[in-house]
């Protein structure tokens, strides 16, 4: 399974975030025009996924490599980053995480009890993902204020104290700042939850 296996859990917590006056319903009234460059083509790949991941699932599942995935109705919060990048900028993180695995292996978590790269899962992790980009100089200062982060940024987040999260900072606003695209119990979705929960990381990887 997955390292943040919290389908049943979360659940209730995205529908919260899509109530009227929030997320999505807020966006859609008066979008503003989209990010420009590759930011606006990476949460416009993001943007693309709702509606058709519509589930989350952390199952387990071999895939094919490079570029595999799971059936796009299911998938799980890296799944939107990792396709989300595949799309727009055809940059394949299981590739990219795997390769880096290989030479680096003791620099990445040992949560998982693995003893060599698991193509298949690695890159679905979030700490793995938290790791790979502060290796790629992607790591930011998270700002004090949420007017701070910028459209394309990659959240790291802590989801009920033990939960590891991860999405996009999209180019639209809610009544709390930016919305973000991810997929937290109910597939993706682009809600007014970045302050939602704790903060563990801000990343800006392959938009220069």
């Amino acid at each position: 399974m997955i390292d943040f296996n919290r389908r049943t859990l979360l659940l209730g917590a995205g529908a919260a975030l899509a109530l009227p006056g929030c997320g999505r319903s807020e966006a859609d009234r008066a979008p503003p025009p989209p990010a420009p460059g590759k930011a606006g083509k990476l949460i416009a790949a993001a943007r693309a996924q709702i509606g058709v991941t519509i589930r989350y699932d952390a199952a387990y599942t071999a895939l094919p490599f490079p570029g595999g995935d799971v059936p796009r109705e299911r998938g799980v919060c890296t799944d939107v980053v990792i396709r989300a990048y595949r799309d727009a900028l055809g940059l394949d993180l299981q590739a990219l995480v795997n390769a880096d695995m290989r030479v680096a292996f003791a620099s990445y978590p040992r949560t998982w009890g693995l003893r060599a790269p698991d193509r298949s899962i690695d890159h679905r992790r979030v700490p793995n993902l938290r790791t790979w980009l502060k290796r790629q100089g992607a790591a930011l200062p998270v700002p004090v204020d949420p007017s701070g982060w910028r459209p394309g940024d990659i959240f790291t987040s802590l989801v009920e104290g033990h939960s590891t999260h991860i999405g996009l900072v999209s180019d639209r606003r809610g009544p709390n700042g930016w919305l973000i695209l991810h997929n937290i119990g109910a597939g993706t979705r682009e809600e007014d939850g970045l302050t939602a929960w704790p903060i563990t990381g801000r990343y800006r990887w392959g938009l220069a």
